[in-house]
């Protein structure tokens, strides 16, 4: 089957909004899934700085959401033709990790989702001429009318819910949401910073409000704090003098937590010098280099840690902040600006230039 979809051909090329092709249909354990609408997350950026790890030419696109059209039978039945959902990151299903819970960690992880697959994966896209293009990103490939997935990344949600809206719930808001209420089990009064008020950081300080947590959100654009404060963080500039000793005044003595998604030395050396005696640091963002520690960080029990996806499941948390945001209390749509597929490039460009939280892409507009 041939369709349109917006593909990467170069680390430095604008996407080219073009015809390609579906080798064959859903094997034993897939989907096909029509794609309502595809969230523009940071990490399909960060291809381009991938310094060719991740295989081009590609069709990127992680936070996809749509309604199957087609499955290829197998255990993962459950889903069928016509459901909605919200598709998430690969797992392999079977490793240690995945068989704890903990899919995030997967044994395959970055070969499933950022590396082109495993080496005995097909890929099964061509664009118009024939020439292959990378095995599916993150186990998706959503910036495109059709997506090809595994079973066990859909989740789905009442058909009732505005579905070309939900893609983002499957990474971004998922991994700011999933780490107040899954890393942290951030409850009632618990003082909580964010360093970092987009997507990610957003998602979290309504995961905080939701839960009643104490929330201080730290960014450097007056814009991005007046959203935080609109969802019920208190607002502090990354500017600010003294931006500890400021976050342990309005926290009552330290924050317990702290989620940074800058992935700015100074700023985390900061978050740990305000964070309590056994606080907790985690790190979402992907560090471009070391990581240096002033002196004292570490001390009276201090913790630091990678927190990826959240910490989810998704099949289990996605439908918790659906329920939220039927509840008021989690308005992650207020963030999301949409864009027609061939508008790809103009959702880049807002997104670097701090236009837009979330772009969201619509295939078929």
């Amino acid at each position: 089957m041939r369709f349109r979809a917006a593909v990467l051909r170069g680390y430095t090329d604008p996407f080219t909004v073009e015809d390609v092709a579906l080798r064959a249909g859903p094997a034993a354990g897939e989907l096909l899934v029509e794609i309502k609408g595809s969230g523009m997350c940071r990490t399909d950026l960060a291809v381009r700085r991938s310094a060719g790890r991740s295989p081009l030419p590609a069709i990127l696109g992680h936070e996809g959401a749509g309604v199957v059209v087609a499955t290829g039978g197998g255990p993962e039945d459950a889903i069928g033709t016509g459901d909605h959902v919200v598709l998430s990151f690969d797992s392999c299903g079977h490793c240690p990790t995945c068989r704890a819970a903990a899919p995030a960690y997967c044994d395959s992880f970055a070969a499933l989702n950022l590396f082109g697959g495993r080496k005995e994966d097909t890929p099964r896209l061509t664009d118009a001429a024939g020439g292959a293009l990378a095995p599916r990103w993150f186990g998706q490939s959503s910036f495109a009318r059709y997506a090809l997935v595994a079973a066990r990344t859909a989740v789905r949600v009442d058909p009732a819910l505005p579905l070309a809206l939900l893609g983002p719930l499957g990474c971004g808001f998922l991994t700011g949401a999933g780490a107040v209420l899954n890393t942290f089990r951030a409850g009632p009064g618990d003082p909580l910073v964010v360093l970092g008020a987009g997507a990610v950081g957003l998602a979290a300080v309504m995961a905080a409000t939701a839960t009643g947590a104490h929330a201080v959100a730290v960014d450097r654009h007056p814009e991005r704090l007046a959203l935080a404060e609109r969802f019920g963080a208190t607002p502090l500039p990354a500017t600010a003098a003294g931006l500890p000793e400021r976050i342990r005044r309005l926290t009552d003595g330290g924050a317990r937590y702290a989620l940074d998604t800058t992935a700015d030395p100074a700023l985390i050396n900061d978050a740990l010098h305000a964070l309590r005696p056994t606080g907790t640091l985690g790190l979402v963002a992907r560090l471009p280099g070391t990581l240096p520690l002033a002196p004292g960080t570490l001390d009276r029990g201090r913790t630091v840690r990678h927190i990826c996806e959240g910490d989810a499941v998704p099949a289990l948390l996605i439908p918790r902040l659906t329920a939220l945001w039927q509840a008021g209390r989690f308005p992650f749509d207020q963030l999301i600006r949409t864009y027609p597929l061939d508008a790809v490039n103009e959702a880049e460009r807002d997104s670097d230039a701090g236009r837009v939280v979330k772009p969201v892409l619509l295939p078929d507009t």
